[in-house]
């Protein structure tokens, strides 16, 4: 005959803690660490929390937005700008830089980015901080407010390509593949690829990144938005 078990009080379990925004997105986070970005779904997150999806609603809307939070947790290890007088666009380029290498470091983050309207306090202090740099340097107030909507932008589609281009098996082959084709164009038939041959793959993926953006803000510097009509 089997030993009667004996009952436990509720009192006596350990309590769960209790839940809120950041517990979820700490959690969602660790989740992407040990998981990937892919794993982080509001029923996944429930089951880590102890809890049903539903509970976690009243914290986060949804999917998007718990994807949002946690680029707003990573946004806040970045560094601001050095401060050093007159440099105002090698500072711009290194913040820009900086938060270019933190999606390559979450390709799966940068996808996700491309198709989100992040809105938590670190990246609306990025986006005040691009925007103070863009004053500094004399950059009139609408090509600046116009400017940093694109020079984000292409920060998170370089980050989304490059990662994603790290991850996949393949993307080795298929770039030497291209860099064979360009190569082996024929001087008659491509003499535009001719001209440029050694140039198209001169440079470093550090120097390349740079110059994209000295480039950008260049041209956020000196074209002027259209006169509203």
């Amino acid at each position: 005959m089997s030993p009667r078990r004996v009952p436990v009080s509720r009192r006596d379990r350990p309590a769960k803690p209790p839940l809120s925004r950041a517990g979820a997105v700490a959690a969602a986070m660790q989740i992407m660490q040990d998981e990937g970005l892919e794993r982080v779904t509001m029923r996944r997150l429930a089951a880590e929390l102890d809890t049903g999806p539903a509970s976690l609603y009243v914290y986060v809307h949804n999917v998007a937005e718990l994807h949002g939070a946690i680029l707003d947790e990573l946004l806040g290890g970045l560094p601001g700008p050095g401060g050093a007088g007159g440099r105002w666009r090698d500072e711009l380029i290194d913040v820009l830089t900086a938060y270019t290498g933190l999606l390559i470091d979450h390709p799966s983050l940068a996808r996700s980015v491309l198709a989100l309207r992040p809105s938590g306090p670190n990246y609306v202090r990025l986006i005040d901080t691009v925007l103070g740099l863009l004053h500094e340097g004399g950059v009139p107030v609408a090509q600046a407010a116009w400017g940093v909507d694109l020079l984000l932008q292409h920060g998170t589609a370089t980050a989304a390509e490059q990662g994603t281009r790290g991850e996949a098996v393949e993307a080795a082959d298929e770039q030497d593949a291209f860099v064979e084709a360009l190569r082996d164009a024929e001087d008659a038939g491509c003499p535009n690829i001719a001209r440029a041959r050694h140039d198209l793959f001169s440079g470093t993926g550090a120097q390349r990144l740079r110059w994209m953006f000295e480039a950008l803000i260049a041209g956020i510097s000196t074209v002027a938005t259209p006169a509203a009509g």
